[in-house]
């Protein structure tokens, strides 16, 4: 006698995962990460919500999950937060361009500006990597209209990632990481720290 097929969602099994992952990808990409729940990306991945928790715990991880970054941006910067507000531009972008200029990181990183700066993705970067990796660094700060701050700072990295590391602009693409920092530090110390318009 033969059993009967199950209906419902599927279990977890390998496949899973990526099939998690690629619903993630498109619907944060189309509705941005506010516009995006996990009970969504659950139903179009056709698993139960607790599965996805199960595999990636918060929203935030399985959104960073989806973007397939190389390392983790949030543990990078975490040291450089703890030292406070003073001096913090130096340190961000030095640990900014350590990771990009790691050549077995960049490529994956390159992967990703490309698909983040994509129209169709640029949702991911406003809706998405500003408020889970970037804007709770001026929290964690403390920093007065962090929001702000954080996106003035984002606004100024994403103009090193462009012509250093997409377009390869020189002098910018050879210049030495030290003179990089020595060079937008000040501005982005700014930024951080003192008093906005």
């Amino acid at each position: 006698m033969s059993t009967p097929a199950r209906r419902g969602r599927r279990p977890g099994s390998p496949d899973t995962r990526a099939g998690i992952l690629a619903e993630a990808r498109a619907l944060f990409s189309v509705q941005g990460y506010a516009g995006t729940s996990v009970r969504a990306i659950a139903a179009a991945a056709s698993v139960d919500a607790a599965l996805v928790h199960h595999y990636f715990g918060t929203k935030d991880e399985l959104f960073l999950a989806a973007l397939e970054l190389p390392v983790d941006p949030r543990r990078l910067l975490a040291p450089l937060i703890e030292q406070g507000p003073d001096g913090v531009a130096e340190r961000f972008l030095a640990t900014f361009l350590a990771a990009w200029d790691d050549p077995e990181l960049r490529p994956s990183l390159l992967a990703v500006a490309r698909g983040v700066m994509d129209p169709a993705g640029s949702k991911l970067l406003s809706e998405g990597f500003l408020p889970v990796v970037i804007q709770p660094i001026g929290v964690a700060l403390g920093l007065d209209r962090s929001e702000h701050r954080m996106t003035l700072v984002a606004s100024q990295v994403a103009g090193i990632i462009l012509l250093r590391y997409v377009l390869a602009v020189e002098p910018l693409a050879s210049m030495p990481a030290d003179l990089v920092v020595a060079t937008y530090a000040p501005t982005l110390q700014r930024y951080f720290t003192d008093p906005l318009p």
